[in-house]
């Protein structure tokens, strides 16, 4: 019988979980979650985007997004504003503080990045990272 670490999928899982759990650690300060932070990392790329391509995009239920975005404009590091295209739709943008507060989280981000990768060293690292990204680009987009 094979053990559940013999399992790639129940791997990434709890991989998965635990990266959830050190990047939801030093966010606790700001009091935002990883959903939030990646939500400001997806708008860091872009001019702006709808809430259902944020739904789409980040693969969360339409009514989390409502919610994010909520948490984010009273932070003022997300604004709505009318979409160009569109007068009667709004897209998100991220704003100034947004911006800073990505800035600001940068390290914090990498170090709990570097405390999951721990076992691996520099070369590991940047070929688990190349084989997640060419699945992510795969299987998520």
């Amino acid at each position: 019988m094979r053990g559940l670490h013999a399992d790639t999928g129940y791997l990434l899982y709890r991989i998965g979980l635990r990266s959830g759990q050190l990047f939801n650690a030093f966010l606790q300060e700001s009091g935002l979650r990883l959903r939030h932070y990646a939500l400001l990392r997806f708008l860091a790329t872009t001019e702006g985007a709808l809430q259902r391509e944020l739904s789409t995009r980040l693969g969360y239920d339409p009514s989390a997004i409502v919610g994010l975005v909520d948490d984010l404009e009273k932070l003022g590091f997300a604004a709505r504003r009318p979409s160009p295209d569109d007068r009667r739709s709004r897209i998100v943008v991220l704003t100034d503080d947004g911006r800073a507060f990505l800035r600001d989280t940068d390290e914090a981000g990498l170090r709990a990045t570097s405390t999951l990768l721990r076992p691996l060293d520099a070369t590991e690292r940047d070929t688990l990272h190349t084989l997640l990204q060419r699945i992510a680009e795969t299987e998520l987009s």
